[in-house]
């Protein structure tokens, strides 16, 4: 089995208009897109295809939920790179914890027909609560077009201004997975923020663990944001509103509405689309 867990930290550090930074523990998935009917087969707590504790839900993550998320992944790098990728599709995220999503950014990692080399890397990014996602798609180094700069495409943080560029570096997802993402403005850094994360298999105690450990994450989350962001506001640092015109230019796709939870299953009571959170993406 491929997939695994990525348990470690998550930092992020503002450099101007005012000083700012922090660091908190997370568990993530990876998951191999090709194995997500049966990597919780027999893990009564954990599923990818009906309401439970921890739970993968397709409708949550790129394309129509009645289409394959391996395929729609391979669609969207072939429209926007005019190839599609000929290896295994892995992906990082959280899951639903009890039913609350929050994932304000996944990475797609596309490898090569050998599985040996990442060929193109898609990072979905969510923000809320405007209900919006938008896919950066960089090749294996990180790049866009052979340039290391991406110019920012998304609304996502309100203390963060839109004309910005992204810097991203990703390593290969293997003992060990980092992504670090420096953002400058006017070619100064203004922000950075990293994952380092170290892999665990899985297994029925790793995956006790991680509910152990982090049985609200995305709840503990949600509530960091609000923290963090009234810690900025308490500094003066700039709001900026949110500009609608990007959602004209066909930059962003608004997320599919949350549709009513199963009232045989109170896990899914909280069924609201994903939200943004203390990640690599501002």
């Amino acid at each position: 089995m491929k997939s695994c867990i990525y348990e470690g930290w998550v930092s992020h550090q503002r450099y101007t208009p005012v000083v700012h930074q922090f660091r908190y523990r997370l568990a993530m998935l990876y998951l191999d897109l090709s194995e997500l009917d049966t990597v919780f087969r027999g893990r009564w707590l954990w599923s990818s295809k009906r309401p439970a504790v921890a739970r993968f839900r397709r409708r949550d993550y790129l394309g129509s939920p009645e289409s394959s998320l391996e395929q729609a992944v391979r669609q969207l790098v072939m429209e926007q790179a005019g190839q599609e990728p000929q290896g295994p599709i892995r992906l990082l995220t959280q899951p639903r914890y009890f039913g609350y999503g929050m994932n304000p950014v996944s990475f797609y990692y596309c490898f090569d027909a050998q599985d040996e080399r990442v060929e193109w890397i898609v990072a979905e990014v969510t923000n809320t609560p405007w209900g919006e996602s938008h896919c950066y798609l960089l090749d294996g180094d990180g790049r866009v077009d052979g340039r290391p700069d991406l110019e920012k495409a998304f609304h996502v943080s309100p203390f963060m201004p839109m004309d910005m560029q992204y810097r991203w570096k990703l390593s290969r997802p293997d003992g060990e997975l980092s992504v670090a993402i420096e953002n400058y403005r006017e070619g100064e850094q203004v922000f950075d923020a990293a994952l380092n994360l170290q892999r665990r298999a899985i297994n029925g105690w790793n995956l006790s663990r991680v509910l152990l450990r982090f049985p609200f994450m995305t709840a503990q989350i949600t509530g960091a944001i609000y923290f963090q962001a009234l810690r900025l506001w308490w500094k003066g640092c700039p709001f900026h509103a949110h500009p609608r015109q990007t959602s004209e230019t066909g930059l962003v796709s608004p997320q599919q509405s949350p549709v009513p939870a199963d009232p045989e299953s109170p896990n899914d009571s909280a069924d609201v689309a994903p939200v943004e959170t203390s990640s690599c993406i501002s």
